[in-house]
């Protein structure tokens, strides 16, 4: 495998954004596991906003478990080896 010399932003926020969705994907995969352990917080209702022809609705939510933490944590030791 050919080691890259010059590491870049964009391969470590990939990998994260990877991580993230793989270990959430691994804790919901098991749902009584401390895997699936965590805290969700952002919007709980979605902002509506009504200019009478147009109607757009704003949600955003995170939800931080323990498995996505791995998940981050295992991205960046993938991205120092490379």
């Amino acid at each position: 495998m050919k080691k890259i010399t010059g590491k870049n932003g964009w391969i470590c926020l990939i990998l994260v954004l990877a991580g993230i969705v793989i270990g959430g994907f691994l804790g919901n995969l098991v749902p009584d596991s401390f895997l699936n352990f965590g805290q969700t917080f952002g919007l709980t209702s979605p902002l509506v906003l009504d200019l009478g022809i147009l109607c757009i609705t704003f949600a955003f939510t995170i939800r931080i478990t323990v498995a996505s933490i791995l998940g981050v944590a295992v991205a960046i030791l993938c991205y120092r080896v490379l």
